[in-house]
């Protein structure tokens, strides 16, 4: 019944635009301005109401990373060699060039996707996270029969050099607690 309203107000802008404008009335396109004009208290732009798929885009191209491409973004595309130790459609692990143990490997996923670093996450990014998880086990148990670490750094106080999430995968020796 609401859309009969307004496609019908839509179609005869003298009924909209006349001395009286009908509260919870939503307006489009050009009447809107002019319902506004006329009600400024009462008349309700779509536009402010409901998302359109501009506001959508927008909001989605937020999302995506801005961040300038790293060191990461080169060795998935292979441009810069690794020893990879697992890859597969989303992920990739290789071993760090400057290890902190006898064992130090990189889990990284292959497209950053605003996942520069783990405060960053999404829920749509659920999945993505619980199989960086699965992957990092999986490096460790091959890896670290005898046991290993797994570390996420974030931000400036987490030490986080690479702006592209990254889980370190550690070991081959005994381990101290606490760290840092």
């Amino acid at each position: 019944m609401r859309r009969i309203k307004v496609l019908a107000r839509a179609v005869v802008p003298s009924l909209v635009l006349g001395p009286w404008v009908s509260p919870g009335w939503l307006f489009t396109g050009p009447l809107c301005a002019a319902a506004q004009a006329q009600a400024p208290l009462t008349a309700r732009c779509a536009s402010s109401e409901a998302k359109d798929e501009v506001q959508l885009a927008k909001e989605l191209a937020e999302k995506k990373d801005t961040a300038p491409e790293t060191i990461f973004d080169k060795i998935v595309r292979k441009e810069i060699p690794s020893k990879v130790v697992f890859e597969d459609e989303r992920v990739l692990a290789f071993r760090d060039v400057s290890p902190q143990a006898p064992v130090h490997v990189l889990v990284i996923p292959k497209a950053r996707d605003g996942l520069t670093q783990l405060s960053n996450a999404r829920e749509d990014q659920e999945a993505l996270l619980g199989h960086l998880m699965y992957v990092a086990s999986r490096v460790g148990k091959d890896e670290c029969p005898e046991g290993f670490r797994i570390v996420i750094n974030d931000g400036k106080h987490g030490a986080q050099s690479v702006p592209h999430l990254h889980l370190h995968v550690i070991g081959g020796r005994q381990m101290q607690w606490p760290p840092g």
